[in-house]
């Protein structure tokens, strides 16, 4: 890993990739085919992309129970535990509706309604997540949506990977459909024969599916568009070597674009981390992707101290971001930019992607600066109540018209004098 000195001028290489113009027309006509020609466009599309010819399009409960018969009973029930565990974090989040009354006899509140309907995009491809369908999934049943749809491109075999089916159905999910691609996004965003449209879609995918939500984004809202994984591990002299490189290499194995950054005033940590990842990548299974992540966008920032150390960590705002430093809670209150925070020695990140409970859905590309992980709050929506007393109708009406004239809206001062009037 390259290690550099860090100056005021910090410039942290990221993969940002928002598709080629070719990539954006494909997307383009995609969607369009989609509209215009429902499920007979998906099959066409799963035959051309994913190489498989598929007559429905529905998973069976067949294919459900053939999953679990190839899912051993041990993770089985990890999976439930996990489960568990997302359950009751995102149970914290749950915000009720509220109601106020003044003194005059105003009402005034907040409703909150869950949404109606969602959409949960499961990547596959190169690696299966069962994860991703918890994430995406129980936070929508905990907000109330009452239908929620998912799609993942199936492989040669013209199935889903049965873990996938597995958490699917632990979760609770009743819809889901193979199809994947931007294919599947548009079918989300406006429906087919065979699946009805939805509110909002979340989950992960290729530059199609991202470039496939941003295109759909306004006829239905999406969670955000995500970049590669990335990880930055703000390290002292506790930390132990052959941990922050196996840390960084866990998000470097996802993807070539994948970015791990350490943040350290310890030259001789620095050094030892560099080594360690060289090492530890002989061994890996995906020694190549994450062997070419690290050497475009792996580094090693060494600072004087550790205040030029947060400092740094902040103007990254990271996706995951693990403290290991001596006293790692006494800093963390001085992070203000990170997706989530990992706090010392045994919180390695993938305790979050998997087990804890907390969402891995996460902000990256620096958007952790003003975004947050995906939660309860994305699968609901709020409405303001306002019912105003006649005594403050009457308080306050000269004011309301006043107010309505300084902006040259004639009429909106009128509608409140017309209820004087009418007195």
């Amino acid at each position: 890993m390259k290690i550099i000195k860090v100056n005021d001028d910090i410039s942290i290489k990221r993969s940002v990739d928002s598709g080629t113009e070719e990539q954006q027309v494909i997307v383009k006509d995609i969607i369009e085919k989609v509209r215009e020609q429902g499920d007979a466009a998906l099959k066409d599309y799963t035959a051309k992309f994913d190489g498989v010819t598929l007559q429905s399009l529905a998973v069976t409960e067949n294919e459900i129970k053939e999953a679990y018969n190839l899912v051993s009973s041990e993770m089985i029930e990890i999976i439930k535990e996990a489960a568990v565990n997302i359950r009751y974090f995102h149970e914290k989040q749950l915000q009720d509706s509220w109601i106020t009354t003044d003194r005059n006899g105003t009402i005034l509140g907040q409703k909150v309604t869950p949404l109606d309907s969602a959409g949960v995009y499961v990547p596959g491809g190169t690696a299966a997540y069962p994860s991703s369908v918890l994430m995406n999934v129980i936070p929508a049943q905990v907000a109330g949506v009452e239908r929620i749809v998912m799609v993942s491109p199936p492989g040669k075999d013209g199935k889903l990977p049965a873990g996938v089916l597995v958490a699917a159905k632990e979760a609770g999910v009743k819809e889901i459909y193979k199809v994947g691609g931007a294919q599947a996004i548009a079918a989300l965003a406006y429906g087919t024969e065979s699946i009805q449209s939805v509110d909002k879609i979340t989950g992960p995918g290729n530059i199609f599916v991202a470039l496939a939500k941003r295109e759909v984004f306004g006829d239905v809202d999406i969670d955000m568009i995500a970049g590669p994984s990335e990880i930055a591990v703000l390290a002292d002299d506790s930390a132990r070597a052959n941990e922050v490189a196996a840390d960084l290499l866990s998000q470097a194995e996802h993807d070539a674009r994948a970015c791990s950054v350490l943040v350290t005033p310890s030259m001789a940590l620095a050094e030892a981390v560099a080594a360690e990842v060289k090492k530890q990548l002989e061994t890996l299974p995906r020694r190549e992707i994450a062997a070419q992540s690290i050497s475009d966008y792996g580094a090693i920032y060494v600072t004087e101290d550790i205040d030029e150390a947060i400092e740094t960590v902040n103007k990254l705002a990271p996706e995951h971001l693990e403290v290991m430093v001596e006293n790692a809670m006494e800093k963390v209150g001085r992070i203000r930019h990170a997706g989530a925070i990992f706090i010392g020695r045994y919180s390695s990140e993938p305790v979050g992607d998997y087990f804890a409970g907390p969402n891995h859905v996460l902000p990256t590309n620096g958007t952790a600066r003003f975004s947050s992980p995906l939660s309860v709050d994305d699968f609901q929506k709020k409405s303001s109540l306002i019912m105003y007393s006649e005594q403050a109708f009457q308080e306050n009406s000269a004011k309301i018209a006043a107010f309505a004239r300084l902006e040259g809206l004639e009429a909106h001062a009128r509608a409140v004098e017309a209820r004087l009037d009418d007195k």
